[in-house]
């Protein structure tokens, strides 16, 4: 598995100068100087600043959709580029939109400020994997688990990495540490089950998503990776069952043809690739 508008918000500033009056005849130098005085002591009028947001705000924004998300923090990050966890939270809303290269081009714009921040290392790392310039991932992400070396995300998507640039050993290894340090961590199972469908190996992955999907807080994308697994074995009882688990009626219904349509047309070891189902998103370490 390939493991995971900025809509820019210009205020606007109200300047005010008076305009500079002609000395009128027959007025002398004190009165001059008195108009001229009198100019600098007009209120300056009100300017509309930035304000940022409250941390009340920041967190109602995380809560909602990826499309407000980016709206929001794009607005944060563009009146203050040098705010790296606003441009973090950018980024990772722009992936979610499927904005690879919006969201690889913000994280590397914190980078320029802050370029030993393992957030933003990541998010790069991640942008550039779910843009399929995985290559490009890999020095950000061994950077990220060198300045964090006991950080399981750095490990498992330096693994994805490793395996989209066609390194299986290094990305066995990479994996390997990733579980090491998070044992069972549902993430790191699902990258590595997802590289053997891949490779077809469909009996391989089905027992690692097993355990995955068993883990406390396996995401919804660990589910529907084992749907798929099953379904694409011609288990369809119990793929059904995990479809019908966590998505709407209509959506399942859709997920559960295509799988159907699949299996019988025996194309287990190139349909996975595609990952077609709108639900099934990119890992996030």
């Amino acid at each position: 598995m390939k493991t995971y508008f900025a809509c820019v918000i210009a205020l606007s500033a109200v300047l005010s100068a008076g305009s500079a009056q002609a000395g009128l005849f027959g007025k002398d130098k004190d009165d001059k100087a008195q108009s001229q005085k009198s100019q600098t002591l007009i209120p300056d009028q009100q300017v509309e600043r930035f304000r940022p947001a409250t941390e009340a705000e920041v967190q109602e924004a995380l809560r909602s959709d990826p499309l407000a998300q980016s709206a929001f923090f794009a607005r944060e990050f563009n009146q203050d580029p040098k705010n790296a966890r606003m441009g973090i939270y950018l980024s990772n809303a722009l992936r979610s939109l499927g904005r690879y290269q919006e969201a690889a081009d913000t994280a590397h714009r914190v980078l320029m400020f802050q370029p030993d921040n393992v957030e933003a290392l990541l998010a790069a790392g991640r942008s550039h994997i779910g843009g399929n310039h995985a290559f490009e991932a890999i020095a950000l992400l061994q950077h990220a688990a060198e300045l964090k070396p006991r950080d399981w995300q750095a490990w498992s998507l330096l693994g994805v990495a490793y395996d989209n640039v066609k390194r299986p050993a290094d990305a066995q290894a990479a994996w390997a540490k990733a579980l090491q340090l998070s044992p069972d961590n549902p993430n790191v199972l699902t990258n590595i089950a997802m590289s053997k469908v891949q490779a077809g190996d469909l009996a391989g992955a089905e027992p690692l998503l097993r355990t995955a999907a068993a883990q406390k807080g396996a995401s919804i994308q660990v589910r529907q990776n084992l749907a798929l697994v099953l379904g694409m074995q011609g288990k369809m009882a119990e793929a059904e069952t995990l479809l019908r688990q966590d998505l709407p009626p209509d959506q399942a219904d859709a997920n559960l043809k295509w799988l159907q349509e699949a299996s019988q047309a025996r194309v287990a070891a190139t349909t996975p690739a595609e990952r077609s189902w709108d639900t099934v998103k990119a890992s996030g370490g």
